[in-house]
C-alpha cells in the first residue's frame, strides 16, 4: 500500500498532511497458497516423511520438549489446508449484506475476517484499524475524526459485537478496543493533539466483562485522573483474569529467578469482573 494514506480505504481513505498523494492500497488477506508447482499430494508426502523423522526424534529426546513443537506445527499445516479458514480470509467475497453491516471498506473487512476467525476457533486475534499513524492525529484532528476515522469503526465494531451477541460467541469472547496513549488536553498549532500518555479510554466488551458501565473519569480538559485511576498493568491484570489466568502467578527462570505474569502492584479492575 501506499504508505502516505490513511484511513478505512478505499471509502474513508485520507492524507492527514495534506500532500496530495494517491490512494494505492489493496486489501489483501494473508496468502496461504502453495508454491508454484507444489500440489497437496506432494504436501501430504513431505508430512509422512517429516513425521517418520519426529518419530526417530522422540525416542531419542525428551518427549515433553517434542510435544509443544509438534501442536506449533500442526496448527500450521491446518491454517494451510483448512477450509474453513481459507473461508475466513477471503472477506471480500463475503455475502452483499455482511459487506453492508460491517461496511465495505478495511476496517469493516478487518473485523468480519476477524469475526469468521474466532468462529472457526481461532483463540487470539489482533486487528489493526488502519496502517501506521491512521490514529496518530496530529493535525486537523477534529475533521478526521468525525468523518474519515469514527464512522467505519462505529459501524464495523458494532455489526462485530451484534453478530458474536446473537451467536452466545460474546459471552466467551473477550473484545477490547485500545490505542497505545491519549492525546494531548490542549490543540497545537495544526489543529491536532499530540500524544499524551495519562489519560485515554478503552473499550471492553464480552468474555464476562460486566458491561454497561464506565469506570473512572478524567479532569474537565482530559489531562488527568479525576476518579478512579486505571493503569496498564490493571488493565492487563484484569484481562488475565478474564482469561482464567491467575495474574499473580509466578514462572522461574533456569537460575530460579521469579517472573511474575503482571507486575506485583497490579490489581484487576474488580468492577469489570461479573
Amino acid at each position: 500500500f501506499h504508505a502516505k494514506s490513511y484511513g478505512a480505504f478505499p471509502a474513508y481513505a485520507f492524507d492527514h498532511q495534506e500532500r496530495g498523494n494517491p490512494d494505492k492500497r489493496v486489501f489483501q488477506a494473508p496468502q496461504l497458497s502453495l508454491p508454484h508447482g507444489l500440489g497437496m499430494q506432494q504436501v501430504k508426502g513431505r508430512l509422512q516423511l517429516l513425521e517418520t523423522l519426529q518419530n526417530q526424534r522422540r525416542s531419542l529426546d525428551g518427549f515433553a520438549e517434542t510435544q509443544q513443537f509438534d501442536r506449533l506445527r500442526q496448527g500450521a499445516i491446518d491454517l494451510l489446508t483448512d477450509s474453513s479458514v481459507h473461508h475466513a480470509l477471503d472477506v471480500t467475497n463475503a455475502d452483499a449484506k455482511s459487506l453492508e453491516r460491517y461496511g465495505n471498506n478495511s476496517f469493516g473487512w478487518s473485523l468480519l475476517m476477524a469475526r469468521r476467525l474466532i468462529s472457526t476457533g481461532v483463540s487470539l486475534v489482533q486487528v489493526n484499524l488502519g496502517n501506521d499513524e491512521t490514529w496518530d492525529t496530529h493535525g486537523n484532528a477534529f475533521p478526521h475524526l468525525k468523518n474519515k476515522l469514527l464512522p467505519p469503526t462505529d459501524r464495523a465494531l458494532s455489526a462485530l459485537l451484534d453478530d458474536l451477541n446473537a451467536t452466545g460467541e460474546l459471552d466467551e469472547t473477550l473484545v477490547v478496543v485500545m490505542g497505545e496513549f491519549g492525546r494531548t488536553p490542549k490543540l497545537n498549532t495544526r489543529g491536532g493533539r499530540d500524544h499524551w500518555p495519562r489519560v485515554f479510554s478503552v473499550l471492553m466488551a464480552g468474555g464476562g466483562v460486566a458491561g454497561g458501565q464506565v469506570i473512572g473519569s478524567s479532569d474537565a480538559v482530559g489531562e488527568s485522573p479525576l476518579d478512579r485511576p486505571v493503569t496498564p498493568s490493571d488493565l492487563a491484570a484484569t484481562i488475565y483474569t478474564l482469561l482464567g489466568i491467575d495474574p499473580k502467578k509466578e514462572f522461574h527462570t533456569d537460575d530460579g529467578r521469579p517472573v511474575r505474569i503482571s507486575p506485583y502492584e497490579a490489581e484487576p479492575v474488580s468492577e469489570l469482573i461479573a
